[in-house]
């Protein structure tokens, strides 16, 4: 099995999912999109397809013109019926490719969030087991309205949290279920970097104490949603 991780930052990379894929035996080939144009190989002929978070908004394309070859992508992806997953970032993208929308928020959310699980998501199966409620870390400013055809999963009062494309096996997530801790603590470092962060108030030290008493348990769930995307996969395109 052959797993493709679209990256758009150092820091923010697949993470604990790159766990989970080495678990599963399967190669992982990263690929960070706003560095390298082109991708390691033929992004069609993957059995998953994985893309993840950043600082950058997802209609910035004035500034990152990568942001709508990568739309592209997952458009042809979704059509081939690839199976997908996208992380925060990666999740708006894949929602306005699928011909849905991302938007900003009505307020940011970052921190530690209770989330809570649909009904719909409780029958999903990558968000089953995480009825009815989890807590997860959370870093975005921007929401997504997903096309017609998705099913939400997983939402907080502000956001919708999980959604899946049901033409296509595709699932979009907003919560940060692959950080690992590394990377959590290099966003807390630079949390003044974030505009967003600033304006409404972000405690720093109180947010690295959460982070630090919860992160072994967002890293479990984290590498077991993963594994379950990546089963999902399996099962789809049939190999071993």
């Amino acid at each position: 099995m052959r797993v493709l991780s679209i990256s758009h930052q150092r820091d923010a990379g697949p993470g604990v999912f790159a766990d989970a894929v080495a678990a599963a035996g399967a190669a992982l080939d990263p690929w960070l999109v706003a560095e390298t144009p082109e991708p390691p190989g033929d992004p069609t002929g993957y059995d998953a397809v994985m893309t993840f978070g950043g600082a950058m908004h997802p209609d910035q394309d004035d500034r990152h013109a990568w942001l709508a070859q990568e739309r592209a992508l997952l458009r042809e992806l979704l059509e081939r019926r690839v199976p997908v997953v996208g992380v925060c970032l990666g999740s708006q993208i894949l929602a306005t490719a699928a011909g849905g929308q991302a938007h900003r928020a009505s307020r940011p959310e970052i921190g530690w969030f209770e989330v809570e699980v649909t009904e719909e998501g409780a029958e999903d199966p990558l968000l089953a087991p995480l009825a009815p409620h989890f807590e997860a870390f959370e870093w975005h400013s921007y929401d997504v309205t997903p096309p017609p055809d998705a099913v939400v999963l997983a939402r907080t009062p502000v956001s919708i949290q999980a959604y899946r494309l049901d033409s296509a096996p595709a699932w979009g997530i907003q919560f940060h279920a692959e950080v690992n801790a590394p990377d959590a603590s290099k966003w807390i470092d630079e949390w003044d970097s974030d505009e967003d962060a600033v304006r409404i108030g972000v405690d720093p030290q109180a947010l690295r104490t959460a982070t630090e008493e919860r992160i072994d348990a967002q890293n479990r769930l984290g590498r077991d949603l993963c594994g379950r995307f990546l089963e999902a996969a399996r099962a789809y395109s049939g190999v071993t």
